[in-house]
């Protein structure tokens, strides 16, 4: 695994994506893009505001719809035929590529949202003719991509591990998600390199190779035939998916197992892809202008042909087509590099996809010569080889990883097929207790002698790492004291450690789960700053949380969760290319928090004095500790100057006198310059919103630390 605080591009996208935009709306070249805050704000969403996706789905007949989909699968459609009467490739194909966009660094892509019928997945050239595949039906876009890619490979044949239903569709498209800085689709790799000999110099958050790219190019490293170069990259690629050596080349065997390459044409006759068609199109985009485009002749990858004998068939082929033969590279009717066998009999031939008299040559990609010729994968191989049963058990297991990974922990399954184990990756977390004396708690919390801020500054470390993106992380589990969080600098493990040597006692006196008290703790911090600022409030607590332990953590897969900033307790680890206030963007992005809540955040975090190390910088009060709307009264105070000091520090002064009065960073001040995030301070400035400031403060904080509590949905 690379490391993952290698410095990179902000996985959204910000000032880079209006740069381009002359038009009104872009707010300059270099301004702060919220776009992402709202991308997929409900106004979008057809369906209404009062539809329910998770109740409606546990109203359906599973089985009909698994019927309807074996029909659909073992027939053909005249406007766009399947393979030898069979779409088990097609549907594969469909839900490998809709799943196969995540990405471990930060969760974002998958299939969780059915974000590929959406620009830009639904252009890339790695997806070319998946929009044929999801024009075949039409329903509940997201767990159908996913469900027809399972039930294709059970029709083949294969035993598989289980499915669940509880992907909610988007009806936006995820335009500020960062997919690379690559201007033109399938740019040369090392645009997204350091050096494009070391893998691991991939920029981070990225995974695929090249733009446009799900996985690795498979004609070799920047369209260059060389097996063991493209193990290396295959390698580093599934690594930033969370795929370890085996389940990679158990999904690479038994990918390649079922379907074919199309590429009996030239790329130069198809019209454009789906986004880009004249409207004659119909949102279908990739067809031959010149010829059928479909059958025999369609173009897809460039590269031509089937890798097994049967590809409709689950079995051993490929292994026993890559390992039986020797392989020579040719060129593809496209002008692609392939593999081709050497002298292979006729009857290992693959039959023509319309014409079952005609024997065709078989094909293999670099990433499959890759498992051949790299020593760690081909060993792998031979394994499988000598055990089929344990091949197809790894496989079913390494699809439903791949299908499953960014849909959160188990609680969120739904379904009858839904497996009885539950997965390490899935971030198991046992039940928590919720019969105990919260109110006795409580008090035993606020006569410990942490501060408001150690108090405040635990919980909320605690709950940061929740991605919406993959639905991993939170307070749930308690993590925090657990390796590797209790150990990230961000989380402070000093102060930590101190805090934590309070809390656990208390917990276990009580009866309580420690994240249970920890969140109840933060709770306390609020309650008395509020009181302080004479604002008297309860925040809202739901008990339940419990204790994850090291056995049900996956440690290494933790390691990308590591904050490498935190613009609500005003800190970066390193000096990061990117500024501060956008990796702010999208650290609010993924706890799922709008403009205005990440706006009030800001201004509580700061009165209550939990800066990452205790800084001054942004506590624009002299009544630091208690919960008042005092760092935007003085934001917004035109009697102040704001002067650059270096490193991304400024001077507050007095604007007579020249007096400094505080310090602050770049995220302190993105809320007085940018011209939205200026409107929404202003209205916490106003001397009557003291209370509302305290009332949204509270929500958009439970918010957070109920981010993970899928049981209270």
């Amino acid at each position: 695994m690379s490391d993952a605080t290698q410095p990179g591009q902000c996985p959204v996208m910000h000032g880079g994506q209006t740069a381009t935009d002359p038009s009104n709306t872009s707010g300059g070249p270099k301004a702060l893009n919220l776009d992402i805050l709202h991308q997929h704000d409900r106004k979008t969403d057809p369906m209404g505001a009062d539809f329910d996706y998770r109740q409606e789905v546990r109203k359906l007949d599973v089985e009909a719809l698994k019927n309807d989909l074996r029909q659909l699968i073992n027939g053909s459609q005249a406007w766009w035929p399947s393979d030898w009467g069979s779409y088990v490739g097609m549907f594969a194909r469909v839900a490998w590529h809709a799943a196969g966009s995540y990405r471990l660094a930060d969760g974002r892509g998958g299939g969780g949202t059915g974000n590929q019928r959406f620009a830009p997945l639904n252009a890339w050239p790695d997806n070319v003719n998946t929009d044929k595949g999801r024009r075949l039906f039409f329903f509940f876009w997201a767990d159908l991509i996913i469900l027809s890619g399972t039930i294709a490979y059970e029709q083949a044949g294969l035993e598989t591990f289980g499915f669940a239903f509880g992907r909610e569709d988007i009806w936006h498209p995820e335009k500020d998600t960062y997919w690379g800085a690559e201007q033109e689709w399938l740019a040369p790799s090392d645009e997204r390199y350091g050096d494009v000999d070391q893998p691991d110099s991939m920029e981070n958050p990225l995974a695929a190779v090249q733009m446009g790219l799900i996985y690795v190019n498979p004609e070799g490293v920047n369209g260059q035939p060389d097996p063991l170069k493209t193990a290396a990259h295959i390698r580093e690629t599934f690594a930033r998916m969370a795929m370890n050596d085996e389940e990679t080349a158990a999904l690479t065997a038994g990918g390649h197992t079922i379907g074919k390459c199309h590429g009996n044409g030239d790329a130069e006759d198809l019209s454009p892809d789906p986004e880009s068609a004249g409207p004659e199109y119909q949102g279908v985009g990739w067809m031959n202008t010149q010829g059928r485009s479909i059958g025999r002749d369609t173009m897809a990858s460039g590269i031509e042909g089937a890798w097994t004998t049967d590809p409709t068939r689950w079995d051993m082929g490929w292994f026993e087509m890559l390992f039986g033969y020797e392989w020579e590279l040719k060129k593809s009717p496209a002008g692609a590099w392939q593999w081709m066998p050497v002298d292979i009999r006729e009857e290992d031939m693959p039959a023509d996809v319309e014409d079952p008299s005609i024997k065709c040559l078989p094909i293999m990609t670099d990433a499959d010569m890759a498992m051949k010729m790299d020593p760690a994968y081909h060993a792998i191989c031979q394994q499988f080889m000598a055990d089929p049963g344990y091949f197809s058990e790894t496989f079913a297991r390494a699809w439903f990883k791949l299908t499953h990974r960014d849909m959160g922990p188990k609680a969120r399954y739904i379904g009858p097929d839904v497996p009885d184990e539950e997965l390490i990756w899935q971030d198991p977390v046992p039940e928590g207790p919720t019969q105990y004396d919260i109110g006795r708690l409580k008090a035993q919390i606020a006569d410990s002698d942490l501060s408001t801020a150690e108090l405040v500054s635990t919980a909320w470390d605690s709950a940061r790492t929740y991605r919406g993106s993959d639905m991993r992380g939170g307070a749930n589990g308690a993590r925090i004291r657990l390796a590797p969080q209790k150990d990230w600098q961000g989380n402070e493990p000093k102060r930590l450690a101190r805090v934590l040597a309070v809390l656990e006692p208390l917990a276990q006196k009580a009866g309580a789960s420690l994240a249970d008290t920890i969140v109840l703790a933060g709770n306390v911090g609020l309650e008395r700053a509020a009181e302080a600022a004479g604002q008297p409030i309860e925040v809202p607590f739901a008990p339940g949380r419990g204790d994850a332990s090291d056995a049900m953590t996956d440690a290494e897969s933790f390691d990308p969760l590591e904050p490498l900033a935190d613009g609500f307790r005003n800190w970066c680890k390193t000096d990061e290319i990117v500024n501060p206030e956008e990796m702010l963007l999208d650290r609010a992005q993924l706890l799922g928090l709008t403009a205005p809540e990440m706006t009030v955040l800001i201004g509580g975090m700061r009165a209550l004095g939990t800066n990452h190390g205790g800084t001054q910088h942004g506590v624009f009060t002299a009544r630091e500790g208690q919960l008042t709307h005092d760092f935007f009264v003085n934001l917004t105070d035109m009697d102040n100057s704001w002067h650059p000091t270096g490193k991304g520090l400024y001077e507050v002064r007095d604007r007579q006198s020249g007096q400094v009065k505080w310090t602050a960073t770049r995220t302190d001040l993105v809320f007085g310059s940018h011209s939205v995030l200026r409107a929404y301070a202003e209205v916490y400035a106003q001397d009557d919103n003291q209370a509302k400031f305290v009332d949204d403060f509270v929500a958009a904080w439970t918010k957070v630390m109920n981010a993970d509590r899928f049981d209270l949905a």
